[in-house]
């Protein structure tokens, strides 16, 4: 697989502008994720040398926590970690990106990249995972896929295919529709197991819309016409869930690789 140049850092970094509505709003992830992540890397996540890149306000690294890992956060946008600090001010925090990561060589158990790995250089942040990782450590990557077999979501899928004018297929990367793996090169000299984890969740429609907005192709265009989009969405989703509480599906599409 062909790698590609890593995106622009004014997009990479745009979440900085909304750092506690995508704390708010962004879906989590399943217990059943990280079952998959264990079995896949051979050994249970307690007492794991964990380095959680991209890490954001730290959804994922809250979880590896509860999980037992020994976590340092990894995160090069200030605004996201100002965030992941007030959420969890005990956790190690090291500004920094998967294409060069300020650590040892053989130091970490697990990499994980939770939504993160298309915004690094894949080429570099392969060399660096492998460098980083210990012999029979597990790089993880994963992404929250909305699952658009569900009809309201393909709907919703069709109108932002027409709203940001891509290719059907294309959103993944910034509307968390469409297939996790596209435009994110895998580094193809590691054997990448893959695992599908479809999941739900139920919440309140404001929290749905946010979780829209706070994708970086919202937060890069305009922002009249990005309310104008949202609002228009709160109208036909009221209509089919007129008590206000929104019916997410899922599928984390799991890519792991030891070492």
């Amino acid at each position: 697989m062909t790698t590609t140049a890593s995106p622009q850092p004014s997009r990479a970094l745009s979440f900085d502008r909304a750092a506690a509505q995508y704390a708010a709003a962004r879906p989590n992830y399943p217990d059943a994720l990280f079952d998959a992540v264990e079995d896949l890397a051979g050994r249970p996540l307690r007492g794991a040398r964990a380095l959680d890149v991209g890490a954001g306000t730290g959804i994922a690294t809250r979880r590896l926590l509860d999980r037992g890992a020994r976590v340092v956060a990894v995160e090069p946008g200030p605004g996201m970690a100002a965030q992941l600090r007030r959420d969890l001010p005990d956790v190690p925090l090291v500004q920094g990106d998967g294409n060069r990561l300020p650590f040892a060589t053989a130091s970490a158990d697990l990499i994980t990249y939770a939504q993160s790995w298309h915004w690094t250089d894949p080429a570099r942040s392969a060399a660096e995972a492998r460098r980083v990782l210990r012999p029979g450590g597990t790089l993880a990557l994963w992404w929250n896929v909305a699952d658009s077999t569900v009809p309201w979501i393909g709907a919703q899928e069709e109108r932002l295919v027409r709203f940001f004018g891509v290719e059907p297929g294309k959103l993944g990367r910034g509307i968390a529709h469409g297939s996790a793996t596209q435009g994110r090169a895998l580094p193809p000299d590691l054997d990448f197991t893959y695992r599908r984890v479809p999941w739900t969740r139920s919440v309140p429609l404001a929290t749905h819309l946010d979780n829209l907005g706070s994708h970086s192709a919202f937060l890069t265009t305009d922002d009249e016409a990005a309310r104008g989009f949202l609002a228009e969405e709160r109208a036909l989703l009221l209509a089919e869930f007129p008590d206000g509480t929104v019916e997410e599906a899922y599928v984390v599409e799991l890519h792991a690789a030891v070492r």
